[in-house]
């Protein structure tokens, strides 16, 4: 089992690709796009009807390939574009067919008349 952590960069695939696709596959579409895939960061990848999720990570030694099928349903999330941030918290919702929802930051301005002077 892969965990996710923190640490982790995480790069995902916004668009489906074909799950027949295999290592080798994977690899070269992280070339493709510029990625490394021998850096140790988490691709993560669906397919088309979002009912599975591929993770592929290498761990020095070499790749790991994880794949999970939903029993029920299918994602109900899935980033738009590359640009979106992703956490491990994040992708653990996702991975357990949640909805991330944005959080308001912990802190806020206060209006000028609520300021010291």
């Amino acid at each position: 089992m892969i965990q996710i952590t923190p640490q982790h960069k995480l790069i995902i695939a916004v668009s489906p690709i074909d799950f027949r696709k295999g290592i080798d596959a994977l690899v070269g579409l992280c070339r493709k796009n510029q990625c490394d895939a021998f850096a140790g960061h988490i691709y993560v990848f669906r397919n088309r009807r979002g009912t599975s999720v591929k993770l592929l990570v290498y761990d020095g030694t070499g790749f790991w390939l994880c794949a999970k099928r939903f029993s029920k349903g299918i994602l109900r999330y899935w980033p738009k574009s590359p640009e979106e941030p992703v956490c491990a918290t994040t992708m653990m919702i996702i991975l357990n067919q949640g909805v991330p929802t944005r959080l308001s930051p912990s802190w806020r301005q206060l209006p000028a008349s609520h300021r010291a002077a």
